[in-house]
């Protein structure tokens, strides 16, 4: 029997498609950037940046951060895709800044009962800001992204809503 979530779901999809006249949208995104945001319901990266459907590729994780992962789906953006920009956006009263890996780590062997944990990296933070600069520092040291991509870092306000560029 399905959940309440995915009825409500399959019928938000189904109002979504009765009216859907973008399938000839190309797959490369069309203001050639794309946005590493964290995954926070608060957060609408489309709307708070005015993005459409095929604007921009947007990739999302716990904090926003510049893991492996994120890493390998913005070299895919900017390599078979086009993107020339990159944006990094975390945002105020982020949930990574309430952490340590030790204290997660203990949390999950607690209720598991296994150590299964121990080698993963949750990447959380003490310092927003420093957290916006240090992700645009690392996508601007892969060797994988050329020097030529712009890479920009900003928090978004999850109160009013703006965006504040970091430096």
């Amino acid at each position: 029997m399905p959940s309440s979530i995915q009825i409500e779901v399959q019928a938000a999809n189904e109002r979504y498609a009765a009216g859907f006249a973008k399938g000839d949208l190309p797959m490369p995104p069309g203001r050639k950037f794309a946005v590493l945001a964290c995954m926070d319901a608060r957060l609408d990266p489309a709307r708070a940046l005015g993005l459409e459907e095929g604007d921009a590729h947007v990739i999302r994780n716990a904090g926003g951060r510049a893991s492996p992962d994120a890493l390998r789906s913005l070299i895919i953006s900017y390599k078979l895709l086009g993107t020339r920009e990159l944006l990094v956006v975390h945002h105020t009263d982020c949930g990574m800044l309430t952490f340590s890996n030790d204290q997660l780590r203990e949390m999950l062997k607690h209720d598991t009962g296994s150590d299964a944990a121990s080698n993963i990296e949750f990447l959380p933070f003490g310092d927003l800001e420093q957290s916006v600069r240090d992700d645009v520092a690392a996508i601007k040291a892969s060797p994988l992204i050329p020097n030529d991509i712009a890479v920009s870092g900003y928090i978004y306000d999850v109160r009013s809503g703006r965006l504040a560029s970091v430096s």
